[in-house]
């Protein structure tokens, strides 16, 4: 096992065309729909990640103790899928972190629906104990702000329940686009669906004739790495694969966030992208941003406000203290050792000022389990040598993540 890996490039320069494998998200709903409709759902470009192969296997599983480790979409989806498997008895738990990351709203909501699921540990955690019940569902209040993949959860089984469900969402959305691509992804598969004023969705019984082969595209936060190296370097010629202009997924936002804000401009063609720099743009010195619809990307745009030198203030980030880390506390922990002051709360992020560092070649960056610290802070590899811990958490979204960048003419050196 690597225990850090170090990360340079000889120039500034990139160029060379990525082939993405499919959205972890859309994979991910999609795989709960085809167990549910098993001959009425085919799915192509499944995601390579360690998250869906986690989920997929699990779902497949004739074990009475399922293991998700730190894969949280897998332990949300799982918690409802496994509520109505009638008969069933399933122990439901994770790593250590998994066990800190809360899952009361969706328990709550099921139970309140006719689920019986017991808390083994701690009260609003995992472990968890499901008894599969024939679950006739009804309406119930939920709230949005938390987490987006609660809600997600609750509408993937619901065409299941005699009644359909009707949700009532409480509080300002949290993620909006997840909710919206499960919306879409039901629609599509001939599930009825209906959305009035946003704040109420109900899924009704049953499924008609809907399409029947998914073929699933490129998974857009993987892609904001890309734009984000391509606002550090001074040359670049870079093409993903393979992405749709009219895309299910939220994250496609960072075309626009980075068009706007660093000066990259995205070119479709077919099912391509082309990342390409406006001539002579000259950026703000100071981002203002809400990213309550899109938190992943923040880690991604942090690091590339820290690169450039560039002060910014991001607001709508509450989900990112019970991700993989708490991700507000190790964006300020790490970006330190490279010289940039940040004032965090529990919802927003701010880059105060810069320092200067004395000259040290053995910057190492921590990932705290997190995948996508590892892979934001590796831009930083575009203008001195960085290393970064415990590089094979990037498997959990993106495992061809680091061959692609040598691929690109970075050099990555592996140490035990």
């Amino acid at each position: 096992m690597c225990s850090y890996i170090k990360i340079s490039k000889k120039n500034n320069f990139l160029s060379g065309s990525i082939n993405i494998t499919g959205s972890k998200s859309i994979s991910n709903r999609l795989l709960i729909l085809k167990k549910i409709y098993t001959d009425d759902i085919h799915i192509k470009n499944i995601s390579n990640c360690e998250d869906t192969k986690i989920l997929k296997k699990n779902l497949n599983s004739t074990s009475n103790i399922l293991n998700i480790h730190h894969a949280g979409t897998a332990m949300r989806f799982l918690t409802s899928y496994l509520s109505i498997q009638q008969g069933k008895e399933v122990i439901l738990t994770g790593s250590n972190r998994m066990k800190e990351r809360p899952i009361f709203v969706l328990v709550d909501a099921l139970n309140k629906l006719g689920a019986k699921i017991i808390y083994l540990e701690k009260i609003g955690y995992p472990p968890i104990k499901i008894i599969g019940k024939n679950i006739l569902g009804g309406e119930i209040d939920i709230n949005a702000q938390i987490s987006s993949q609660y809600i997600s959860s609750l509408m993937l089984i619901a065409s299941t329940f005699q009644m359909g469900l009707k949700i009532n969402l409480k509080e300002d959305i949290t993620s909006l686009p997840y909710i919206k691509m499960t919306f879409h992804l039901l629609t599509l598969a001939g599930i009825k669906v209906t959305w009035n004023d946003d704040m109420i969705i109900h899924i009704y019984p049953g499924k008609k004739k809907g399409k029947k082969i998914f073929t699933i595209e490129s998974d857009w936060s993987s892609a904001s790495y890309y734009y984000s190296m391509a606002s550090i370097s001074k040359k670049i010629n870079i093409t993903l694969s393979s992405y749709n202009k009219e895309s299910l997924q939220g994250d496609k936002k960072v075309s626009d966030i980075y068009k706007k804000y660093f000066g990259i401009y995205t070119i479709f063609d077919k099912k391509k992208i082309i990342l390409r720099k406006i001539l002579n743009f000259i950026p703000k010195k100071f981002i203002h941003l809400n990213l309550n619809k899109n938190p992943d990307l923040a880690q991604t745009i942090v690091v590339t406000c820290a690169a450039l030198k560039l002060k910014c203030y991001l607001k709508g980030l509450e989900t990112l203290k019970i991700k993989e880390t708490d991700r507000l506390k190790a964006l300020k922990n790490e970006l330190f050792k490279l010289g940039v002051k940040i004032s965090i709360t529990n919802s927003c992020l701010r880059i105060t000022n810069f320092f200067k560092k004395k000259s040290n070649s053995f910057i190492r960056i921590k990932t705290y389990q997190d995948h996508r610290m590892a892979m934001a802070f590796s831009t930083f590899g575009l203008s001195q040598s960085i290393q970064i811990e415990d590089p094979n958490v990037v498997e959990k979204s993106y495992p061809l993540f680091w061959n692609d960048l040598k691929y690109l003419g970075f050099e990555i050196n592996y140490y035990e």
